[in-house]
């Protein structure tokens, strides 16, 4: 049966049931039907376009990613970080030529091993999206000392904001991600696809669940699958005959429901390993280069995956990778820096390379998210954990070489302070994913199934997005 059969004929079969059911089965219905409706509209969808969420696992220290330059903000930055704060000289060794200066005002520099972001950065490939984190209104310093503006729950918890960045969605306990339901809204871009829009080199995440749509796993270093599918040894050859035994019988007309659901998962499983493996196998790799480690291989297969994207029918993809190592910096920040900025640096410039050398560079797009960002004040020889952030977007269709949202006060207990250093987030998560969702190709009257609290925010796009 083909998807969009399975969806008339579920939505029909859910019409029937109670209330319920449906919730605790199957989710959020009214996105289903959002699906069903992109599903009309977006046959024939003759673009390819695609987004990779680069996503720092431990919580990014922003305010010694982009830091000061010029004399009276770099004065404020060295006075809050104190031993920490790098010197305005070393700042100034990689400036960022906005194309106008950024809201809130100052001039700001790289940190000094991001030579790759900050050529992509002044040559308009690059931008910086200011000051973000989960929110559930815009609030201010009094607001949230008062308590008279509701806050996401939990906040400096490492779990539960990776959670609310990745679901958009603080105050529901919703277990998909806004890219899982923007995948559901755009489910028949890849009308001639059996390969899930979401596809993860780095393991589980809720960013990429939807309530149709579910991320299609994928290892950095190549396709992972049933190695006694494929072993000729003696005990690989019994466990296979017994998988095979066991998949025939639960597709039998007696077998259960789930026993159906079981075998026909399996299945598509296989099919689609032994499909991707075929147009891996008959396309060439990118000649590009990538830094030898865990976040160049996830990217190096991303660009893999891009380029086999007409032999599998993608007309829309989802990828998700980690950099998981260090970024929780409570102490040895300057250190820890010094090593993983350079390469996170170096890893998107070898993969816009990529996009460049596949010819979808404008069809591309590369953001960067983390649990949250680090407290503007510092502990000793690193920081805890804080709110707000900055973040990259990288891409041929990015407008590229400005500053979006607003940059925050650096000031200790200043008017961005929440209290402990924590500085409070002026663009939404939602804000940023609708940019990204509009761009990708999420319309109006879906935007709201996609992120139900962007009516909370003045503005649904940014402009980050050409």
């Amino acid at each position: 049966m083909k998807r969009r059969e399975f969806l008339r004929r579920s939505l029909g079969t859910f019409a029937s049931l109670g209330a319920c059911g449906v919730a605790g089965t199957l989710g959020n219905l009214k996105l289903l039907g959002a699906a069903m409706a992109a599903e009309q509209l977006g046959k024939g969808i003759p673009d390819f376009k695609a987004l990779v969420c680069i996503f720092q696992y431990g919580g990014n220290d922003a305010f010694n990613t982009i830091i000061p330059r010029d004399g009276a903000t770099h004065a404020v930055y060295a006075a809050s970080r104190g031993p920490l704060a790098l010197s305005q000289t070393t700042a100034a060794a990689l400036p960022l030529n906005p194309a106008m200066a950024p809201a809130g005002g100052g001039q700001y520099g790289l940190h000094p091993g991001m030579g790759r972001l900050q050529s992509l950065f002044n040559g308009g490939q690059a931008a910086v999206v200011a000051n973000i984190g989960p929110l559930l209104h815009p609030i201010t310093r009094a607001q949230y000392q008062n308590e008279s503006v509701p806050v996401p729950p939990q906040l400096f918890s490492h779990d539960d904001q990776q959670h609310q960045w990745q679901t958009a969605w603080p105050d529901s306990a919703t277990g998909t991600g806004w890219a899982g339901r923007m995948a559901d809204a755009m489910i028949d871009a890849n009308a001639s696809s059996q390969v899930s829009m979401c596809m993860s080199l780095a393991g589980s995440n809720t960013l990429q669940v939807g309530n149709v749509v579910q991320p299609y796993f994928v290892g950095a270093y190549g396709l992972e699958g049933l190695h006694f599918m494929e072993g000729d040894w003696t005990s690989a050859i019994r466990r296979r005959d017994t998988f095979n035994a066991i998949r025939q019988l639960a597709a039998s007309p007696q077998a259960h429901v789930f026993e159906r659901a079981y075998a026909g998962i399996m299945d598509r499983a296989i099919e689609n390993q032994i499909a991707i493996q075929a147009a891996l196998d008959s396309t060439p790799a990118p000649a590009v280069v990538f830094p030898d480690n865990y976040l160049g291989a996830q990217l190096a297969m991303v660009a893999r995956m891009i380029s086999i994207r007409s032999a599998l029918g993608m007309q829309r993809q989802i990828f998700f990778v980690a950099d998981t190592g260090g970024y929780d910096t409570h102490d040895n920040q300057l250190a820890q820096h010094a090593a993983l900025l350079p390469n996170l640096s170096d890893c998107m410039g070898a993969f816009y390379d990529a996009t460049v050398e596949l010819g979808v560079a404008n069809d591309v797009t590369t953001f960067t998210a983390s649990d949250f960002g680090r407290t503007l004040s510092v502990n000793g020889d690193g920081t805890d954990h804080g709110w707000g952030s900055h973040h990259f977007v990288v891409g041929g269709g990015v407008n590229g070489g400005r500053f979006y949202g607003t940059m925050p006060s650096l000031v200790n207990e200043g008017p961005d302070d929440a209290g402990w250093g924590q500085i409070i987030p002026t663009t939404a998560v939602d804000q940023h994913a609708a940019t990204l969702a509009r761009w990708f190709g999420v319309g109006d009257g879906a935007l709201a199934d996609v992120l139900p609290n962007i009516g909370n925010f003045a503005s649904s796009d940014l402009g980050f997005m050409a």
